[in-house]
């Protein structure tokens, strides 16, 4: 499976909703598409999630409960590469 960082950027004044959804609903993630942890920034609009997942199309399907609280930059990362000894 591949890592994916996942940035989402709140809408201005939407903060309080995406929270009233998240506890109401969670996360609504299709089957394939796994979370792994996250981080808030520091001012509060926006959000990295670390996912992982072998099917990327999922992200569109996972879109569609929150596109339009937030906007989403999805990046697939690769395996960190090995130092030079």
């Amino acid at each position: 499976m591949k890592k994916y960082m996942v940035i989402e950027h709140f809408g201005e004044g939407k903060l309080e909703a995406v929270y009233e959804r998240f506890h109401s609903k969670g996360r609504m993630l299709p089957d394939g598409l796994h979370f792994i942890e996250s981080w808030l920034s520091d001012d509060g609009l926006r959000c990295f999630q670390l996912m992982e997942t072998a099917t990327p199309s999922l992200f569109v399907e996972w879109e569609k409960h929150w596109s339009d609280l937030a906007r989403f930059e999805i990046v697939e990362l690769r395996e960190r590469p090995a130092a030079n000894q």
